[in-house]
């Protein structure tokens, strides 16, 4: 068989074909179902029985049928056993008498031989037709076959392309996280709109120094003053103690608050809250507030959220180089999404709370985004005077060879004979207390420089000195060099014309009482 089709166009010749097949599996189905219908009867003994109700069905119509009608119908049948029989009926009514004179065995027989006849010539004919139509088709399947892997191809590029541009921003994005670090944090507080200003207080705080050094004591006995230590307190046993000792000769009633440092700020504030209540309810008087490092953004949280409970048992607040706006070695170290976060954060967890038994979200209190969400939900009451002090670390060579002084350990006991001198006791005690000393200003020396290279910014070694302005306080700047560990802990070997940290620590609590007497005068003026 062929086909010419001039200037047809695919979808035509993919119908034509589609329409074949279809044809043809539907003759296919036809001649499946009279084969196995003659199986059937077959098999079951019912071919007798159903030739005779065939016969003489056909034996009464064909007395009533016209031949004009009969050519009709012969016109519609084209395959089947109506066509092979009619044909035969034409063929025999020539020479024989009519159908009705045959027997039924010859009519029977007739009829067997002309529809297997039919049916293998229509099973061949149709088998033919669905291979050819196969055939043809065969290359359409090939072209759309090759048509869905090439499209399957490019989507595939097209995915890895995707997954690659995301990959490589993910990566540019930590690298310019780590690179830019806490550039736009540090110093927020002075930028921030609706900020008290701060008013500098360091030529007052000189001149009360120097009169201290000189013999001048005028700090009153009518507050007890109360130290809150930072960040790893616990494990420094000197911490505030030169401090407490110098207040206690003094006959001040000076008392270092027991504190887990390494906690959340919240929970600090709560103890602190409970401490000072105790404070004062045991002696009667206000309790003045000093806070290092962490310990003062502890003590200005409980100030915060509990003023309403504090307002009558609280002074004022000396806050001495802490990180009120947050530090920029906190925020490094845990911020997300920098290079290495979620390891470097494994670490820091690993070291605070499986070696040092702390919680770290005492770190994560001091990152810039955790001290914007505190203070602008929670500000400070503008009633209570504040003092804010910080200072600048040293970088020079010098600082290398500094040891710090920072906790005793005591040799085991000996039995030695007692000769019942008291002093010879003591002096037998203090020999087995041997000092530990490490280079902690070495250490505050590097990372101040590394915060002065980075960010070009002056520090104590771990906050710089913008954060540690809180608004609405009076502000020290010292000229001298001090790092964050000096207001703590004593030198191993100290210049005795510099100052002492006890000493200072005078200084910035008779200027915060100076400073609450202005503020009383103030209120009974207004």
């Amino acid at each position: 068989m062929v086909i010419i089709c001039k200037k047809s166009d695919p979808s035509r010749w993919e119908n034509y074909f589609a329409k074949c097949f279809i044809f043809s599996f539907a003759n296919q189905v036809h001649v499946d179902a009279v084969t196995n219908t003659g199986f059937i009867i077959d098999s079951f003994g019912l071919h007798s029985s159903l030739e005779d109700l065939v016969f003489h069905d056909i034996e009464e119509y064909s007395n009533n049928l016209a031949p004009g009608s009969l050519r009709a119908f012969s016109r519609y049948s084209d395959h089947g056993i109506c066509k092979s029989y009619f044909e035969g009926y034409s063929s025999s009514s020539n020479s024989s008498p009519g159908f009705c004179g045959r027997k039924p065995q010859d009519k029977r027989k007739e009829l067997s031989v002309n529809t297997r006849h039919a049916v293998r010539n229509s099973s061949y004919c149709h088998g033919a037709t669905y291979f050819i139509i196969r055939g043809l088709m065969l290359p359409l399947f090939g072209l759309r076959l090759a048509w869905n892997l090439a499209l399957a191809c490019w989507r595939c590029s097209f995915y890895y392309i995707r997954c690659t541009q995301i990959q490589v921003r993910s990566i540019a994005s930590r690298v310019y996280k780590t690179l830019h670090g806490s550039s736009g944090d540090i110093g927020w507080l002075q930028h921030t709109p609706g900020m008290d200003p701060v008013e500098d207080g360091t030529p007052r705080f000189i001149e009360l120094l120097t009169k201290r050094r000189n013999g001048g004591h005028t700090l009153p006995d009518s507050y007890v003053y109360l130290l809150i230590p930072g960040l790893f307190s616990n494990h420094s046993p000197l911490y505030f103690v030169g401090t407490r000792k110098f207040f206690s000769k003094m006959g001040l009633a000076c008392h270092i608050a027991i504190i887990h440092s390494e906690a959340s700020v919240q929970q600090n504030a709560w103890e602190l809250k409970q401490y000072i209540e105790e404070l004062y309810w045991g002696s009667g008087k206000q309790v003045m507030l000093l806070g290092h490092s962490k310990g003062g953004v502890d003590a200005a949280a409980a100030l915060s959220i509990y003023w309403c409970d504090l307002k009558d048992k609280v002074a004022g607040l000396a806050l001495v180089q802490s990180p009120y706006g947050g530090s920029p070695l906190a925020s490094d170290i845990l911020r997300e999404g920098q290079i290495a976060d979620k390891e470097t954060r494994r670490i820091m967890e690993l070291l605070i709370c499986k070696l040092i038994k702390g919680d770290i979200r005492a770190l994560e209190d001091l990152t810039y985004e955790r001290r914007g969400e505190f203070i602008m939900n929670h500000r400070l009451p503008k009633e209570i005077p504040l003092i804010s002090f910080h200072s600048e670390a040293s970088v020079g060579a010098g600082v290398l060879a500094t040891m710090t002084h920072i906790a005793h350990a005591e040799l085991p006991w000996l039995p030695l004979p007692k000769f019942g001198s008291e002093e010879y006791d003591n002096a037998l005690q203090a020999g087995r207390q041997v000092p530990v000393v490490i280079p902690l200003s070495a250490a505050m020396a590097v990372c101040a420089l590394h915060l002065q290279l980075r960010y070009g910014e002056k520090s104590d070694g771990l906050v710089t000195c913008r954060d540690a302005e809180v608004p609405g306080s009076v502000v020290v700047r010292p000229d001298k060099k001090l790092d964050h560990a000096w207001m703590v802990y004593s030198a191993w070997k100290r210049d005795p014309s510099e100052p002492e940290s006890f000493e200072m620590c005078e200084a910035l609590l008779t200027m915060l009482v100076e400073l609450g007497k202005i503020k009383q005068e103030k209120d009974m003026r207004t």
